[in-house]
Parts: structure tokens; C-alpha cells; sequence
């Protein structure tokens, strides 16, 4: 199906089918807040379909998660947001980015921030646990003081009471949400107030279609059927289409990048 006002062409998004790609999440929530018509399609990582030449080599960079608009392939989830932005842009579709550019440039360093630091928090509160339910142990040293520095930035971003990191709702937003839901959803001191916004941003319906794909103890029954409703179809590429996430066993596959 092709999305009225963008370029033209069926957009597909490919994931990992443990649906717990922080990753992955970033570009599904920027899609569904767009209000874009799209596939998503799963790869197995533990099959090793991501490194299959039909996929790696179309992707370029035989990760996920990948988008295809048409014939244009690109990946890595901060170059998809961007381009989901330009290419189905305000006012037609949402604005995801702000118009400022101080306040663009703001969302765009705590993208930058959540990927490439806070490695302890990431490796030792991995999204599988968030996600999948896996019970998550003590921090480490080097852990806590990685928690404590992700803390102290996002009480710097959400001063004043806040409602967004850049005044309305940006995918900054998301991804910081992630971030500190990390620690929060494994009992980890987290400020109060931190908490609460966390979880008012995870309120979102983007989020909730997504966390009802997945094992989060915060869906309820009736959240997750409604929003398993809305779902995008799924299928796995040149494989027949998985059983959902719910109803598949709870048995380890490889970890996704955190």
C-alpha cells in the first residue's frame, strides 16, 4: 500500500521477532505516530535471516531494524525517524521533530545520547528483560554509576515539570522513556517523578501496539486485545507468517543490539 503524501511506494519495516529491539521500537513508534500505513515484517536472529545475502545485502548493513520504502532501503533507527519526518512531513502527518532548530538539535542529542552511552545500564538492564520478562539482577559499580548519570541528565531535560524533553511530544521522548523505564521496571532507584513521566509517555497508543507484541507486565489483558487489533501485519521474510509474539515459547534467542 502506498502512503498518500509521501513517496510513493509500500513501506516496510523489518524487526527481530522477540519484539524487543529498543532499536526497532524507536521506528515503529515514529511510524505509528505518523499515522503511516505499513508492514512489519520479522527476522529471526537466531536463524541468522538478518545475514541471509536477500536481506543483508538489500539492507546494506544486515541489521535490523531496516525500512523499505518502495525500492529505497535504509537502516539504523535515528536515519529512519529522520527520514519518516521528511518524507511524510507536518501538517499533513505529525510533527516528530521540532520546527526550532535549538529544539530539533535537543531531540536529536538525546537520540544520540541513549545509543551511544549509559553502556552499563544498557548491558546489565537489557530490553529483553523489559520486554520478555527475563529477571533482571543487582547492578554493578559500574552500573549504578551509570544509572545515577542517566538519571541526573534526564532530571536536566524534564526540569520544572516538563511534559516533553522539547515541548511536545518527540520521539526524544520515546526513546528517553525506554531508557528510564529500564531501570524502573527492575525495581531500580528511580526519582518519582522520573517514573511517573516514564510511564505516561508508555501511556501513548504507538507504545502500547507495540508493548502488546511483547511480555510487559504493565499490559493488561484488555489493553493488549485491544491493541493487538491495530497491529500492522507481520510475516517473516521468504518464510511463512509466525504465531504471535504471546503465544510463541519463552525459549532464548540471540540478544538484538540493546
Amino acid at each position: 500500500m502506498a502512503a498518500r503524501g509521501g513517496r510513493s511506494g509500500e513501506l516496510v519495516l523489518y524487526g527481530e521477532e522477540g519484539w524487543t529491539s529498543p532499536y526497532v521500537f524507536s521506528a515503529f513508534v515514529a511510524l505509528r505516530e505518523k499515522g503511516i500505513p505499513f508492514t512489519m515484517k520479522l527476522v529471526s536472529l537466531e536463524r541468522q535471516e538478518h545475514q541471509r545475502p536477500e536481506y543483508r545485502d538489500a539492507s546494506i548493513t544486515g541489521r535490523v531494524p531496516a525500512l523499505r520504502h518502495g525500492d529505497f532501503w535504509l537502516a539504523e533507527s535515528s536515519a529512519i525517524d529522520e527520514y519518516l519526518e521528511e518524507a511524510f512531513p507536518p501538517p499533513r502527518y505529525p510533527r516528530l521533530y521540532p520546527a526550532d532548530p535549538r529544539a530539533r538539535a535537543r531531540v536529536r542529542m538525546v537520540q544520540a545520547l541513549v545509543r551511544s552511552d549509559f553502556a552499563p545500564v544498557r548491558a546489565e538492564r537489557p530490553t529483553s528483560q523489559l520486554f520478555q520478562g527475563d529477571t533482571p539482577g543487582p547492578l554493578s559499580r559500574e552500573g549504578r554509576a551509570s544509572a545515577e548519570r542517566l538519571l541526573r541528565i534526564a532530571a536536566a531535560l524534564l526540569s520544572d515539570g516538563d511534559a516533553h524533553v522539547a515541548g511536545r511530544f518527540t520521539l526524544a521522548d520515546a526513546d528517553l522513556s525506554l531508557m528510564l523505564m529500564r531501570l524502573v521496571h527492575a525495581g531500580d532507584p528511580v526519582p518519582a517523578h522520573l517514573a511517573a513521566w516514564a510511564r505516561r509517555i508508555w501511556e501513548r497508543p504507538s507504545i502500547r501496539t507495540w508493548l502488546a507484541n511483547t511480555r510487559h507486565a504493565d499490559v493488561s489483558a484488555g489493553a493488549a486485545a485491544s491493541s493487538r487489533s491495530a497491529r500492522p501485519r507481520r510475516a517473516a521474510p521468504a518464510r511463512a507468517a509466525r504465531p504471535p509474539a504471546s503465544s510463541r515459547g519463552a525459549r532464548r534467542r540471540p540478544a538484538p543490539r540493546r
